[in-house]
């Protein structure tokens, strides 16, 4: 154990700083643009085509890699995501940076596939479970770290910029700088919506339905913030206690939906992020510490939805299959985040800033209503036959890859013994 976690700690260093710097200017473009007067639609399309060149790297980046090799391949993604971060600095034009986002995310799935990848080649199966928890630990931290780094500098001046290009450039050097051997190829994940709406169609609704909100807030987040009167200080605040409340309702939500049907405890954590939402839009608090705590609720319940949706996908699937099951749903929930923003960053322009959780309470109540009806026509696996709940973070944006999914080490080694779904007796479902 001590010997593979040796192995990878300068990828893992490497990896923080990456996240850093993808923390810091996901928070940053916004909040400068919202300063340089853009319209929140325009602010909207940021999220938008992030995550759309997001999804498409985790569909192309594979092809990329086998071509020239991973560590050209890292360098050569890691080295277009600082160069973007430095002329966003310089080029302040809403045009110019909504392109460039969408480079970055198609970048940033590249970097990220290619570091998942190493992750696995260097993991045992006794260090695979410890490694995974690692990497998602790291993940996070760097996510809010680099957003605590907005109250540090005037965000209109290019310093910020230029440190998320520092913090790019540290997160090159272990792989560019490693005589390992590079990992084997990576594996391309073909996105199915047919079958993987068989295995589960509450996980295949209720993951897009995720993607929307979560892209809208993930997006949105810094914008509603500056428009309710918060400082900079406090949107930095207000979005990392986001993520670390989700963080820390995971093993809880987990555990419970572990114990009885997960549809139930998705509705229900659906349901109150819903209510969260619904308050925020119509009470406008005007109280910071009223506001943060409201968002901070709807953060805590919202970020469990995710993998409570993946774990029950993979309760009706076969164990081999919960890499192309996991994967398909995570391409899944990128085209949500694709729709969320560009559908948020209207909705606040006409109504108001604070409209942004309607459009998240929107999306929350379908899964909360769908899942109860599902509840009602599908038999829930028994406890004992159920895969085992595995913490996999969303926060505001997609941040794992399917190479990830393969790291966690979900499978549970059972094989149907009838080969029939729980649900309706007909036969599992297959992909492959």
């Amino acid at each position: 154990m001590k010997r593979n976690l040796l192995s990878v700690a300068a990828l893992l260093f490497g990896t923080l700083f990456l996240f850093m710097g993808n923390g810091l200017q996901g928070i940053l473009l916004p909040v400068r643009g919202n300063l340089e007067g853009y319209a929140t639609t325009t602010l909207g399309l940021l999220g938008t085509s992030w995550a759309g060149g997001f999804v498409i790297g985790c569909l192309v980046a594979p092809k990329l890699v086998r071509r020239v090799g991973h560590v050209r391949a890292f360098s050569g993604f890691i080295s277009i995501i600082a160069i973007i971060a430095l002329v966003s600095g310089i080029i302040i034009d809403p045009i110019w940076w909504v392109v460039l986002r969408a480079v970055t995310g198609f970048s940033t799935a590249g970097t990220s596939m290619i570091i998942e990848s190493w992750l696995n080649e260097r993991a045992s199966n006794e260090s695979r479970g410890m490694i995974f928890s690692l990497y998602i630990g790291i993940t996070l931290i760097g996510v809010v770290g680099g957003q605590m780094m907005i109250p540090l500098e005037d965000v209109r001046t290019p310093v910020l910029f230029m440190i998320c290009g520092i913090f790019y450039c540290i997160a090159m050097l272990p792989t560019t700088l490693s005589t390992a051997a590079s990992p084997q190829p990576l594996k391309a994940v073909r996105l199915d919506l047919p079958a993987l709406y068989r295995n589960s169609p509450v996980s295949c609704l209720g993951i897009l339905l995720v993607g929307i909100a979560n892209g809208a807030y993930g997006t949105l987040g810094a914008v509603f913030g500056a428009g309710a009167g918060l400082s900079d200080t406090s949107i930095a605040v207000m979005m990392s206690a986001t993520i670390f409340a989700g963080a820390m309702m995971q093993l809880p939500a987990g555990r419970l939906s572990d114990r009885i049907d997960r549809r139930y405890v998705l509705a229900a954590m659906s349901g109150v992020a819903a209510l969260a939402g619904l308050l925020i839009f119509l009470l406008h608090p005007t109280s910071p510490a009223l506001l943060i705590g409201l968002v901070v609720l709807y953060g805590a319940v919202a970020n469990t939805l995710y993998p409570i949706a993946v774990a029950h996908a993979n309760d009706f699937a076969a164990s081999e299959d919960f890499v192309k099951v996991s994967g398909g749903l995570l391409l899944l929930y990128g085209i949500g985040t694709v729709i969320g923003p560009t559908i948020g960053g209207p909705v606040m322009s006409v109504i108001t800033p604070h409209a942004l959780f309607l459009v998240t309470a929107v999306a929350h109540v379908l899964i909360t209503v769908y899942a109860i009806i599902r509840s009602r026509i599908r038999a829930a696996v028994p406890a004992s036959d159920r895969d085992a709940y595995t913490t996999i973070p969303t926060g505001t944006s997609p941040m794992l890859t399917p190479q990830s999914m393969s790291l966690a080490d979900r499978g549970t080694g059972k094989t149907p013994e009838t080969g029939k779904s729980p649900e309706s007796g007909d036969p599992a479902v297959k992909f492959g």
